[in-house]
């Protein structure tokens, strides 16, 4: 029941990160609910290692109907795939608890300024082009990939983000562009946890072929009905992100603060 359970989990996954990212927020928890004495090294490289086929496909599904400029993303997947490999190694060496108390905040801002810009995101109308185009992009890339390979919640929500807010991507281009991207930084961070022996294979690859039969229908779904429909599925995912991110946060010291109380 375990497998199956997180099978499906693989596959809503699969379908929620194709189009707006946020699908470790649905398998993460699947993965530790169902194996809780596994190590969590263990369970975030097999994550990573279903999630980057899931991304990879959804990129492919995305440049079929969604042409991709390939000579400007090029110099950004690289960006990307170094700068998550220099997060994951700064990880040991930095803290992230501020980071883990700020997020909600931060995504909550995010989540307000989406909500009143009812045209945020509705029309493709790139700020830069040409070479300017190919450092913003390389720049973003380089900020989202150490920020992926360092600590990681809402990686794919908050470029989506910014591709939208001051590259004046719309929503579509936007999430085919973040799947390339992510792709890269997930590469990076699986080839760590790869060198590690931290990959349960056996899990890994049926999880992995239900990771990509969600991203082929979330992929399909966002490219028939639009813009639109992606802006509301990045309003839904940053808003659970929202709670998922400031429970993690700041339960231990609710309850710490509660509990006195209760037991006066």
């Amino acid at each position: 029941m375990d497998i199956l359970f997180v099978l499906v989990c693989a596959g809503l996954a699969g379908f929620v990160d194709a189009i707006v990212g946020g699908g470790g927020l649905i398998l993460v928890p699947a993965m530790f609910s169902a194996y809780p004495n596994a190590p969590s090294a263990t369970l975030l490289g097999n994550n990573k290692s279903v999630s980057l086929w899931g991304t990879l496909m959804a990129a492919w599904n995305f440049s079929r109907r969604l042409p991709l400029n390939w000579t400007l993303l090029s110099p950004a997947i690289a960006c990307a795939w170094l700068s998550s490999l220099a997060g994951a190694w700064c990880l040991g060496l930095l803290p992230s608890s501020w980071l883990r108390l700020a997020l909600p905040f931060v995504l909550l801002a995010l989540l307000v300024y989406t909500w009143r810009s009812k045209r945020l995101g509705q029309a493709h109308a790139p700020v830069f082009e040409g070479q300017r185009e190919t450092w913003a992009l390389s720049g973003v890339a380089m900020a989202i990939g150490f920020y992926d390979g360092f600590f990681g919640p809402g990686t794919g929500s908050f470029l989506i983000f910014i591709l939208v807010r001051y590259l004046g991507y719309d929503f579509l281009h936007a999430s085919s562009t973040a799947k390339v991207l992510n792709s890269a930084s997930n590469a990076a961070a699986l080839s760590l946890f790869i060198a590690q022996g931290q990959i349960w294979w056996h899990l890994a690859i049926p999880m992995a072929l239900c990771n990509v039969m969600g991203s082929l229908l979330g992929t399909t779904l966002a490219m028939r009905l639009g813009s639109q429909f992606v802006r509301w599925m990045f309003l839904l995912v940053v808003s659970a992100l929202i709670v998922k991110t400031a429970w993690d946060a700041y339960a231990q010291s609710l309850k710490a603060l509660l509990t006195p109380g209760l037991l006066g």
